[in-house]
């Protein structure tokens, strides 16, 4: 059986990982892992969580399933959390998921059993994981433009290519903190999404895994709550794994809103069986934390102000190296690093460029030239920003 297979090609981000980790120079520099790391470079429980975990360990009497849709009260929390406690809760559903991976496969296989000769429409660019994850789901892609370093977002050109979709085509979004870009659309370019999937029958399929990183919770969603409000039917795939950092222990929210309850509820049904088929139940551990948190309400008011440091941390940083950036450039080149949002921005050098960036001056970024804000070091922003402008032509 073996003996026909192939090895698969490495994929770019753990190659990262181990060149990073076979560099001996003492001055290398990791941007390219996409996790939150504070000032010590480590990627903490937050307090709130770690509470949740204890009084779980003190109270939950039994390890056995809980069912298809995981925690429905971890869910029930989900809707409210990401489309605000005022959402119709008659159209709409949730179910618990293994992160907000598992949430993208899961709501995938279901476009796939509702509409199989639809297509999801993806930004260009977009995470890479995206499309893989629609691939093996088997549905046929294509692609809109988003954003060039030149111009930022590109949305007269997304709309036009939006344009050619036909009824019952799926629009891959991201909800806030565009990966691997930090460019996010404004209520206004939401609003002309939601009238153009109204008009052509287009289906949103919003994958938020950073709401609180941007703005703020609320304001992170904006967006999907205006989109839910406007358009018939919707998919969403919320991760807990940055905004709450459970990420080994992957949870997330796959949710569906439905044009009435019988079709909500017949679709949820169906994406209920997509998971018995994957993973049959969802893991408990992460989820119940996250109810834990949101539950009560000191400890939901220290996870939002954790989380709001964590957020201002990473708007300074971006402030402080684009105007590093300026100092060593003399110029206005890098200065939209400050106006994006979330962990992620491209610094638009070339792949020439990146290679020199790590092979010469121990700058370790991805291949595109994405790189992660968070792992900035606040205290050597000038010596970044001199080895970045010493690879520019």
């Amino acid at each position: 059986m073996f003996e026909t297979l192939k090895p698969a090609a490495p994929d770019g981000i753990l190659a990262l990982m181990s060149l990073y980790r076979d560099d001996p120079r003492a001055g290398k520099i990791d941007l390219g892992v996409g996790v939150y790391r504070d000032e010590t470079g480590a990627t903490p429980v937050m307090r709130a969580v770690r509470e949740a975990e204890r009084r779980l360990h003190e109270t939950q009497a039994s390890k056995t399933y809980l069912g298809l849709a995981g925690d429905t009260a971890f869910n029930a929390l989900m809707i409210g959390l990401v489309l605000g406690e005022d959402a119709d809760r008659t159209r709409l559903r949730a179910a618990q998921t293994p992160g907000g991976t598992g949430a993208l496969r899961q709501l995938a296989d279901l476009v796939r059993l509702a509409r199989p000769d639809a297509t999801v429409w993806t930004p260009d660019p977009t995470w890479p994981n995206h499309l893989p994850i629609l691939r093996a789901a088997g549905l046929k892609i294509a692609s809109f433009p988003y954003y060039d370093p030149a111009e930022g977002i590109t949305f007269d050109a997304a709309v036009a290519a939006l344009n050619n979709a036909v009824s019952g085509d799926v629009v891959l979004l991201h909800g806030c903190c565009h990966n691997p870009t930090g460019a996010d659309l404004s209520l206004d370019q939401w609003a002309a999404i939601a009238d153009l999937a109204v008009e052509r029958g287009l289906v949103p399929f919003v994958d938020i895994a950073y709401q609180g990183f941007g703005q703020g919770l609320d304001e992170d969603a904006a967006g999907v709550r205006l989109l839910a409000a406007r358009v018939p039917e919707m998919l969403v795939a919320a991760s807990c794994s940055k905004n709450f950092s459970v990420y080994r222990d992957r949870v997330g929210a796959a949710i569906l809103l439905g044009r009435n309850a019988a079709e909500a509820d017949a679709a949820y049904s169906q994406l209920l069986g997509v998971g018995r088929g994957i993973w049959s139940m969802p893991p408990d551990h992460a989820a119940a934390c996250v109810r834990i948190v949101l539950e009560d309400e000191a400890l939901r008011a220290e996870w939002q102000a954790e989380l709001d440091t964590v957020r201002a941390r990473m708007l300074a940083l971006r402030q402080g190296f684009a105007e590093a950036l300026r100092r060593a450039s003399n110029s206005d080149r890098f200065d939209f690093i400050a106006g994006q949002r979330g962990m992620f921005s491209r610094l638009g050098l070339t792949p020439d460029e990146v290679t020199r960036l790590r092979d010469e001056h121990g700058v370790y970024i991805v291949g595109d030239s994405r790189f992660n804000v968070a792992g900035l070091p606040g205290d050597r922003l000038d010596d970044l920003a001199a080895r970045i402008v010493a690879v520019l032509p």
